[in-house]
């Protein structure tokens, strides 16, 4: 199967999880996919309504159903489809689940058509602490420098 065919197989797959989760009232119209090779190891749609869990999206829900099944917290063999692009959140696990590659089918500019707007956090991200419109308080405590002064030379730690 050419690459085209394969992407538009496993896209097509997101989409119809998009599509089931959004008419069982679970959350909006968005799924994604997890392939190791040429097999969907996890799978997801957004489960924001039915879970009350602003991060139950797709694509977080089927990073972890995927990492569940390989018992590792690295995707690093695998691909996301993705029916829309990734919000920042997701975006972000993406990075941490470090797959090969992502393929999506909506962009971001058509989620914010169907008010799914994710600019306001994409600016957020870049703006000074002081200037965030939810205050950010950086408030040290030893406590927790000596928590990562100890993780620092702690032989019994796991890089990721």
């Amino acid at each position: 199967m050419i690459q085209s065919e394969r992407d538009n197989k496993f896209l097509q797959k997101a989409v119809e999880l998009a599509r089931q989760g959004m008419l069982s009232g679970n959350g909006g119209p968005f799924g994604c996919v997890v392939v190791h090779g040429d097999e969907i190891i996890g799978e997801g749609s957004n489960m924001v309504l039915s879970t009350n869990d602003p991060t139950a999206h797709a694509e977080v829900v089927a990073i972890r159903q995927a990492c569940e099944k390989l018992g590792t917290y690295q995707l690093d063999e695998c691909e996301i489809y993705t029916s829309c692009e990734p919000c920042p959140m997701c975006l972000g696990a993406i990075y941490w689940a470090r797959p090969r590659r992502v393929v999506y089918a909506n962009t971001r500019e058509e989620a914010a058509s169907i008010e799914f707007d994710d600019e306001f956090i994409y600016k957020e991200i870049n703006t000074k602490m002081e200037e965030r419109k939810i205050p950010f308080i950086h408030h040290p405590h030893q406590g927790a420098k000596e928590l990562f002064d100890f993780w620092k030379t702690w032989p019994g730690k796991t890089m990721y």
